[in-house]
């Protein structure tokens, strides 16, 4: 049988989806020309609404005026072209006034369309609403006076002032369009009456006089920082319209207003611009303009600033993105039209059939913006238009279904009836259709609830060889209609006649939920509320009530009527824990019992603290519980805060949540769906917990069980956020495209990124699309996520946003202020940042002055990022006084200024007096506790570790010394410059025999000879040009070669050449290793060990002292001992740069001195005398 019913099934599906016939691609039958337009007009005036549609004629015309015909007469009446003229717009009140909606209904053989609407207004102004205030103000401050009128069209605002018309714009005065008069540096020349004029095309209204009092300024003014006095206000603007944000501010000196926007894009300087002292303006508004925008008023040569912030919204009227398309489907096929629209606020979507409101019912559905139509029938071939509408405008779509009917279809199934089986099963039959029954391919039996509207039609398809079919998934107790329709391939019958049928009642699904309280220590209040009938399942007819104490397993049962909700149970134990349930009956028998409620009895002496407060419960969608209370009217004792506990029914109770006094609602969130959770409330005041009130609640289904056909809900989109604040972040969001006669609400979701404990997430509800989410911790980013919810259903969360608040500006200073004299000039100022949680800083101010300038009030400012926390003051005077002190800011603004600190300079510090080691030439005051001082004790320990330094470098180099005593010391040549010598070396070897017995000994530099002692190359050059050593020699560099051999000739100096080396340098010579075939040679080069730090550098870089100069004597001796040097081989007295490194070829004395000089050393190395070598190097070493 199975199988028969698949095939038979498949070949119905082929019949409904492949066999209609293509829609049609486009529809002209009937259209609008020219429609409706939003008018405004005088009283008594003359107007025509415009209306001409096109189509295949006759076509018929008439006006809807809020959705209601309008009755023709001698005053209003339709034109030839189907506009709509009235003679004398009246403005009386009720239905005889012509103000409103206007459409019109186009209508031929082929449908109806309706056009969009257009709104009547008659010219008005109304009263004020806000009129000026007299106020008081000091002279240079500034004033503010505002009123606020309603009218139609929107009125042009003026001033008076003394019955005379201000400009709307000069140096002071600001006239905003909004109602605004702003006067800067107020002067006693503007103290007098000011009134506000209003005028349009109605009528022209003049507002209550306010006075302006300006009175003398302090004398003298001090400074103040600047402070915005009116900030930006969040405002929605219409398409195309005007925007305008207001922001004053005072101080002194006056400060200087600028706008940027918080998500730092540019400002659209094409359509803004700066009206008055600082107020912005945005013209032909679009929706790039919306966002949030600063305001910062800054104190001028300063970065004195406070910021102000605002929301621009910019509404949109709707705009169709999808619009729908004509079709053509067979009798009993299905048709789905769609409609995407977009707007702000978001959209709603009505769908109409010839100008009339499609309802949804069994056949027809309509969710996420489509139009379902299933089972066609010839009715429902007509015209169907998408309308889109918000708050800022409506806009249409149309398109037509086509039904093709088929001749040869079979009539309707014949005698059908209905048999309840059980409480959830129905059994049908029907007779086969008395024409064309043998065509017949398959059966469709649809059934809905009876009582209701909007319910759900379901569908079973069955095989042609049965017409009895058994429905066993009702609910009991519930009246069903029943329809057969036959089906065969080329199309549908009609509808088989209506049967209605109920189910038999059955045991109530579920328990009621228990509430308990007590009113004294030995009473329970229990109520619970009735049944709902999908629960109940028929009519209850009884409840038992069962409790016990927590102690004991004896259980006392009541048995109560049906109709009962509460009862009291009396002469119970004071403090004890009491657990109770219930069970509801039908006629059937009894249901499922409740779980075990526990609820604990005061104790006996509790007369004075807080009685149960009424509690209510009430599941606004199934993840949240909506709790509801009020203080019980017999209460008289104080309350302090009220405690919140609630737990699910199988989980142990968790810590409460802590509500104070003067709330009386509060929503759980982040429930799960379909549990039942005990809510418990107490209030408490200083003598303890007061009397507690216990109730059960259940969460729905997010998707129930009748509904589990139906798709959820898709979640909001285009989720932004924008910050506003430190402290708070606004949420907007669109509703997703679907058509619902429902309430919609939505859950936020918020909680810090990376929050670990769940219990700390925000759950916030609305049935707004947009929320400010506040109370929020400044500096932090925060996540969030929206969901929908709607009859029950639950969309899923929508993608997570993340947004961070702004940072608060400081509000405290920076810590630890200190100020030392580091130099007789120059000061060393260090702090540490405010000890404030979550507040960024960006950057120091720090402000400096003598006692002059200080009294005078001129300080000296630097500025220092966030992550510096020092700064050098320089160029201080002797004998001056200095006040310092430093302030940290963002860009929220600035904060305080720390304690001033004092600096006293002395002006009689000794010659060369370090002073930061003197006590009685330098005074340093500080009012901050925790700073460190350079004082004795300080430079002490400095000293002690820099002698400790000195001492290990010279036992350092005393080892070295010692080490070479033992060893075999290379032999020393002297090397002796001369043309005469050179030529007789030429004469008499060869090249390479040249190279191998050349003086070993060499000058680090001289004029005939370079080195490169860098280590890149072995190349020497000396006056015959390079020498090129034999590539089986090994190379070794030794400091103080063993190899020196006892029998050294005598050194000569060249009168020509330069000094080798001078008193006390250190030696340093070349081993060669050569092969057994050739004789050795010496090469010691020469250096100051002065000199060893700088040579290791680059060319070009020189080391630093402390005081970031450099000795100009000490950088030439480092290019002289550096190997090597761009300069040429010749080295004059003057390229020296007077440096004692380098004789004259005048003064061979002086060398020749040198040069015995060092001779000794080398003497005293070859004797191991270590103590002589220590004494001639002294004067080499340098720290």
């Amino acid at each position: 049988m199975a199988p028969v019913k698949g095939k038979l099934y498949q070949r119905l599906l082929f019949s409904v989806v492949f066999l209609p016939i293509s829609g049609v691609l486009c529809f002209s039958e009937l259209f609008f020309i020219k429609e409706p337009h939003d008018v405004t007009v005088m009283r008594k005036e003359a107007v025509i609404l415009d209306c001409q549609a096109h189509g295949e004629s006759p076509i018929d015309v008439r006006w809807l005026k809020n959705g209601v015909n309008v009755v023709e007469n001698e005053r209003v009446y339709l034109l030839s072209n189907g506009s709509l003229y009235i003679s004398e717009v009246e403005s009386r009140r009720g239905d005889k006034s012509d103000e409103g909606f206007y459409q019109c209904l186009a209508q031929n053989k082929y449908g109806a369309i309706l056009s969009q609407k257009a709104r009547l207004t008659i010219a008005s102004i109304s009263s004020f609403a806000i009129q000026p205030t007299s106020i008081v103000v000091t002279q240079g401050s500034v004033a503010r006076f505002s009123c606020k009128i309603s009218a139609h069209p929107p009125p042009i605002i003026t001033w008076e002032f003394n019955r005379v018309t201000l400009p709307l714009a000069t140096e002071r005065i600001t006239v905003l369009p909004s109602g605004i008069l702003q006067i800067h540096g107020v002067q006693r020349a503007d103290a007098g009456n000011y009134r506000c004029i209003a005028t349009n095309i109605a009528s022209r209204r003049r507002s209550t006089e306010a006075t302006l009092t300006v009175t003398p300024d302090p004398s003298p003014q001090l400074p103040q920082r600047p402070r915005i006095i009116i900030g930006p206000q969040n405002i929605s603007v219409s398409l195309h319209q005007n925007a305008i944000l207001e922001c004053m501010a005072t101080g002194n000196p006056r400060p200087i207003i600028s706008w940027s926007r918080a998500d730092s894009k540019s400002i659209d300087v094409y359509h803004t611009k700066v009206l008055g002292n600082g107020n912005l303006i945005i013209t032909d508004i679009k929706p790039q303009h919306g966002g949030v925008y600063l305001c910062r008023a800054t104190t001028p040569g300063t970065r004195n600033y406070t910021v102000a912030s605002a929301n621009v919204t910019v509404l949109a009227p709707p705009s169709l993105v999808e619009w729908p398309e004509s079709l053509t489907r067979p009798r009993a096929g299905t048709a789905r039209f769609v409609c995407l629209a977009e707007g702000v606020p978001t959209p709603q979507i009505i769908w109409l059939k010839n100008g009339q409101k499609v309802h949804s019912n069994g056949r027809i559905k309509m969710y996420n913006s489509k139009l379902v139509i299933n089972q066609i029938i010839p009715e429902d071939d007509a015209i169907y238009q998408c309308q889109a509408e918000n708050e800022q405008g409506s806009v249409l779509s149309m398109a037509r279904l086509i039904v093709v009917m088929s001749e040869d279809r079979p009539s309707a199934p014949r005698n059908i009836r209905a048999d309840t089986v059980s409480s959830s099963a129905i059994l049908l039959a029907w007779e086969r259709p008395l024409y064309n029954s043998d065509k017949v391919i398959a059966y469709s039996v649809h059934y809905m609830k009876a009582e209701g509207l909007n319910n759900e039609e379901y569908q079973v398809v069955i095989g042609n060889d049965t017409t009895r079919y058994i429905i066993d998934d009702l609910e009991p107790a519930r009246n069903y209609t029943f329809y057969v329709v036959a089906y065969m391939p080329m199309g549908a019958s009609r509808m088989s006649d209506h049967v209605f049928q109920h189910t038999l009642e059955d045991v109530p699904l579920r328990a009621p939920e228990l509430s308990l309280t007590s009113h004294s220590p030995i009473d329970i209040q229990v109520s619970w509320q009735p049944l709902s009938e999908k629960l109940s399942r028929g009519r209850i007819s009884a409840y038992r009530l069962s409790y016990r104490t927590s102690t004991e397993n004896t259980v006392s049962q009541l048995e109560l009527p049906g109709d009962k909700t509460q009862h009291l149970l009396e002469n119970l134990q004071p403090d004890t824990i009491y657990l109770l349930r219930i069970v509801a009956a039908t006629s059937v028998g009894w249901g499922e019992q409740s779980a075990w409620t526990s609820h604990h009895t005061p104790k006996a002496s509790s007369a004075r603290v807080p009685l149960a407060p009424e509690l209510h419960l009430e599941p606004l969608n199934c993840t949240t519980i909506l709790v509801r209370w009020q203080l019980a009217p017999r209460n008289s004792v104080s309350v302090q805060g009220f405690k919140l506990f609630y737990h699910e029914e199988t989980q142990s109770e968790s810590a409460p949540l802590q509500l104070h006094a003067g709330d009386n609602t509060h929503a759980i969130g982040g429930l799960d769906p379909r549990k039942k959770y005990h809510v418990k409330l107490l209030a408490y005041n200083g003598v303890g917990d007061g009397y507690q009130a216990d109730q059960t609640v259940s969460t729905p289904g997010c998707v129930s069980v009748r509904d589990r056909l139906v798709p959820p809900p898709p979640p909001p989109h285009n989720v932004y956020t924008k910050t506003n604040s430190s402290t708070a972040v606004f949420l907007h969001w669109g509703r997703p495209a679907f058509t619902s006669s429902h309430a919609v609400n939505y859950t936020v979701r918020c909680n810090p990124v990376g929050l670990q404990n769940a219990s700390l997430v925000l759950y916030l509800q609305t049935n707004m699309q947009s929320l400010l989410v506040q109370d929020l911790e400044p500096n932090t980013k925060y996540e969030f996520a929206i969901r929908l919810h709607i009859d029950q259903l639950s969309s899923p969360w929508s993608p997570v946003v993340y947004q961070s608040t702004f940072p608060d500006a400081p509000t405290l200073p920076p810590s630890n202020l200190k100020v030392t004299l580091i130099e007789e000039d120059t000061a060393l100022v260090s702090w540490k940042p405010p000890d404030e949680r979550n507040v960024a800083v960006t950057r120091y101010t720090v402000l400096y002055a003598s006692r002059h300038a200080w009294i005078a009030g001129e300080w000296q400012v630097l500025q220092r990022e966030g992550s510096i926390t020092m700064a050098l003051l320089e160029n201080l005077k002797p004998g001056q006084i200095y006040f310092v002190k430093v302030s940290a800011s963002n860009e929220m603004g600035d904060g305080p200024f720390s304690h001033t600190v004092e600096l006293t300079v002395r002006a009689d510090l000794p010659s060369g007096h370090d002073p930061r080691l003197s006590h009685g030439s330098t005074h340093s005051t500080a009012f901050s506790d925790g700073f460190y001082h350079l004082d004795q004790k300080s430079m002490t320990g400095i000293t002690v570790g820099v002698c400790i330094a000195l001492i290990c470098i010279i036992i350092c180099a005393f080892i070295i010394i010692c080490r070479g005593k033992n060893g075999k010391f290379s032999s020393v040549k002297t090397y002796r410059e001369g043309v005469n010598t050179s030529a007789s070396v030429a004469g008499h070897l060869s090249p390479e025999r040249q190279a191998e017995s050349a003086d070993v000994t060499m000058p680090m530099m001289s004029q005939n000879h370079f080195l490169d002692a860098k280590g890149g190359t072995n190349l020497m050059i000396n006056a015959l040009g390079p020498v090129q050593p034999s590539t089986e020699k090994k190379d070794k560099w030794f400091s103080f070669s063993s190899n020196v051999k006892k029998d050294s000739k005598t050194v000569e100096n060249n009168r020509h050449g330069i000094a080798s080396y001078q008193p006390g340098a250190t030696v340093l010579t070349f081993e060669e290793e050569l092969s057994p075939d050739q004789p050795s040679t010496l090469q010691a080069l020469l250096w100051r060990p002065g000199d060893t730090e700088g040579s290791s550098n680059s060319e070009g870089s020189h080391a630093t002292g402390d005081s970031g100069r450099y000795s100009h004597d000490e950088t030439e001796m480092t290019i002289l001992s550096s190997g090597h040097s761009s300069r040429q081989p010749s080295l004059t007295a003057e390229d020296s740069g007077g440096s004692d490194c380098g004789g004259s070829a005048g003064e061979p004395a002086t060398l020749l001195e040198e040069s015995q000089t060092d001779l000794k050393l080398m003497e005293s190395v070859e004797s191991g005398c270590c103590q002589e070598a220590q004494s001639s190097s002294q004067s080499a070493l340098s720290l």
